[in-house]
């Protein structure tokens, strides 16, 4: 993984048809691909007018899931394994922000990160390793891959609002308590939000939150 600018995905430039102003940057779960989390912007557009989105395909190809990418091979949820794998992807995703943030001439302060499950895990790696602050993440169904680095490592903090449902069988909705300790004993402003009985999924309440805090976040960065 030499090519540091090769992910590509489907894009929805804004809906007021002017230039962007701001941008949301979709990453998708293991097993999925870019087309999954575009489906999140017809919720979102309205309240986001001058946001263009983009959802990258994860960079690699994901065995027994034809179309669908994965951000690192995920074998098992050890820390050691999760955090080789965002480690590895991290400078992907980092080049694909900042290609990007250039194309449409935007500052760090107008760009946010959605994550859901493994692109979770992504999005709350990257944001506070960014030298310049970004807008915000919002974190669907996720968990900090490399919570024991991130002290040591942190040199960004912005807002994260993170959202799990509590029958949640794939990624333990205590994953969601867990960062949110670790994100608040480090300075970071949290929100977050228990969906009662959702399983590995974004449910309506959790689609309003991400929709209000990104028009809170972008709105007030410019």
């Amino acid at each position: 993984m030499t090519n540091l600018t090769r992910l590509k995905g489907p894009m929805a430039a804004p809906a007021s048809g002017r230039d962007p102003q701001s941008m949301v940057i979709l990453l998708h779960g293991y097993g999925s691909n870019g087309d999954d989390l575009m489906g999140l912007v017809p919720y979102w557009r309205d309240s986001l007018p001058d946001t263009v989105f983009l959802s990258p395909n994860a960079p690699e190809a994901c065995p027994g899931a034809p179309g669908g990418y994965q951000w690192w091979g995920l074998t098992d949820l050890r820390r050691e394994s999760r955090a080789a794998g965002v480690r590895q992807a991290a400078p992907l995703v980092n080049a694909f922000i900042d290609m990007h943030r250039a194309a449409y001439d935007l500052p760090n302060r107008r760009v946010a990160l959605v994550g859901f499950s493994q692109g979770t895990m992504m999005a709350l790696h990257v944001a506070p390793r960014r030298p310049e602050v970004l807008a915000g993440v919002v974190g669907y169904s996720g968990m900090l891959a490399d919570a024991e680095a991130l002290e040591t490592e942190v040199t960004t903090r912005p807002p994260i609002l993170l959202a799990h449902g509590d029958a949640d069988p794939v990624v333990p909705y205590a994953s969601l308590g867990d960062a949110n300790a670790t994100l608040q004993r480090l300075g970071f402003d949290t929100t977050t939000h228990t969906s009662p009985g959702l399983t590995h999924s974004i449910d309506e309440p959790g689609l309003r939150l991400g929709g209000a805090f990104l028009a809170k976040v972008l709105g007030a960065a410019g």
